[in-house]
């Protein structure tokens, strides 16, 4: 695994779009502002990556441990259906792993999430108790972004 690049920086726009979590061996993690949906980023701490492929062998093993574990933890604690995963990045370029949480009884389901309906953002008392939900949840897994 490389050394962590200390020219990471987050794409301004899921900056905007995000609250962050925290950081993992190799991804910040990243909750995106819709509350409809428990929906999640993984954003591997490299400048420059927009593919998965671009990763060295030992972050692309890395990467998919902590999305298999990210998943591991989020299906039961949010009661989901099916889990989501997928790294489109056609609007961000930046590579981030999108981990989506979906019931049957969302309202995109059985459809994709993307523009279905518009986002409804988290109220500021709702997103701490999440991000405090999933720094329990994730334990020492997860430390505080730096």
């Amino acid at each position: 695994m490389q050394n962590l690049d200390q020219h990471f920086a987050l794409h301004p726009q899921l900056a905007a779009d995000c609250f962050v979590v925290g950081d993992t061996t190799l991804c910040r993690l990243l909750m995106i502002n819709d509350a409809q949906y428990p929906w999640f980023l993984l954003v591997p701490r490299r400048a420059g990556i927009r593919e998965i492929y671009e990763l060295d062998t030992a972050d692309q093993i890395q990467l998919q441990q902590e999305s298999v574990y990210l998943g591991r933890r989020l299906m039961p604690l949010f009661g989901g259906n099916k889990l989501n995963v997928a790294a489109l990045g056609n609007v961000v370029p930046q590579l981030h792993v999108h981990h989506i949480v979906r019931k049957t009884d969302d309202v995109a389901w059985p459809a994709p999430v993307w523009g279905r309906a518009p986002a409804k953002p988290y109220t500021l008392q709702a997103q701490a108790e999440r991000i405090a939900l999933l720094r329990t949840t994730l334990g020492d897994w997860l430390r505080d972004a730096t």
